[in-house]
């Protein structure tokens, strides 16, 4: 019998256990993370460069803005016929709204897969149930202190490791820088 999920996790074995292999510190495979969160960034990125076309959106969110900011300005003023005129409008810029968010969605759908494959990969590898050492600098910069914080409310417990944060977080945080650098460097107008 053909096994379907095992197949795909021996794949990203193959492709995933050298990178691990790689970090010179397999007991804190931060580097691991760091990479895989880098090829993520770049997927999803590449993929919103090539299948959103970003002026439109921009030209959109312009002009959603010029649009709230009159509409507000007509009320401030107490100017019901420029509000009616406004709203009258309003419908077609929701479409056009919608009409951004529709585009927005299509990479997500590109990417979806292959990152449902990359978390299932490290949901269960060795990764998941490692802790990631921080430099004490960058605990401090990342507000490392602050999730923790947040997490003894939602979790109960406490940190048991300092400057320790689990596998997500440091993915997360990573991705997040990986991700405006990568659009920085491709050309996107607009940080995120």
């Amino acid at each position: 019998m053909v096994d379907p999920i095992g197949m795909v996790y021996g794949a990203m074995n193959a492709i995933f256990n050298p990178i691990l292999a790689l970090d010179p510190n397999p007991a804190n495979p931060a580097l691991t993370v760091l990479i895989i969160a880098f090829f993520v960034s770049l997927i999803t990125t590449i993929a919103n460069k090539y299948l959103v076309d970003q002026d439109e959106m921009n030209d959109v969110q312009v002009k959603m803005k010029e649009f709230q900011s009159e509409l507000r300005d007509a009320q401030k003023r107490g100017d019901g016929k420029r509000v009616a005129e406004l709203q009258a409008q309003q419908a077609d810029m929701m479409q056009m709204q919608s009409k951004m968010m529709t585009n927005q969605f299509k990479p997500m759908i590109v990417t979806f897969v292959p990152i449902i494959l990359i978390f299932f990969w490290l949901r269960n590898s060795a990764i998941h149930n490692l802790v990631i050492i921080l430099p004490k600098t960058v605990y401090w910069v990342t507000l490392t202190p602050v999730w923790h914080f947040i997490g003894h409310f939602v979790y109960g417990g406490t940190a048991t490791i300092p400057y320790g944060i689990g596998w997500l977080l440091w993915y997360m945080i990573c991705t997040f820088g990986m991700s405006q650098i990568i659009r920085k460097f491709l050309g996107f107008k607009q940080g995120f």
